[in-house]
């Protein structure tokens, strides 16, 4: 009789569980596509990147410039003199090595300062929509990769509806 009682309880409180716990999910990057600030993020993005371009190209145009002076004039320069146009060169060719590597670096952290505040709209919508309907538990799909999620629970539509953003004709 205990041990009816007890699985009896042990059901009755796991069902309770259960029915506390809402899951949902939204794509968050979805709803930044669609955002009209987006396009201003992209415009920014572009304009950033051209800047990191000229820089480039000034760079190397400067290291062409040293390089056709030092092959033009090497037989007139002392020895100190090729030294110091040698180190200056292999200077620029290194400056133009890290600026490459590290340009693409560049662009992704002004997009996450571009973004971040656009991101952050969507979690103020998000947690309007999650305070109203009571969520317990939302899971980005664009970020963990889901394998299976009922649309049903997907609150993409509720939260670009909180945001004043249209979906998208299909």
């Amino acid at each position: 009789m205990k041990n009816i009682l007890l699985a009896l309880a042990i059901f009755i409180t796991s069902l309770s569980v259960q029915a506390q716990t809402k899951v949902g999910t939204i794509d968050a990057e979805f709803i930044l596509s669609q955002m009209p600030e987006a396009i201003t993020v992209d415009e920014s993005l572009k304009t950033y990147n051209t800047k990191l371009q000229e820089d480039l190209q000034t760079t190397v145009k400067k290291y062409e410039d040293l390089v056709a002076n030092y092959q033009t004039n090497s037989t007139t320069f002392t020895e100190e003199e090729k030294t110091t146009k040698e180190s200056e060169i292999i200077g620029l060719e290194n400056d133009i090595k890290s600026f490459r590597q590290k340009a693409s670096t560049l662009m992704q952290i002004r997009r996450n300062e571009l973004t971040q505040p656009l991101y952050l709209k969507i979690d103020e919508a998000m947690r309007l929509i999650v305070a109203e309907q009571n969520y317990t538990q939302i899971f980005n799909t664009s970020i963990n990769g889901m394998a299976y999620a009922d649309e049903k629970y997907d609150i993409t539509e509720a939260v670009m509806k909180k945001l004043g953003i249209e979906l998208p004709k299909e």
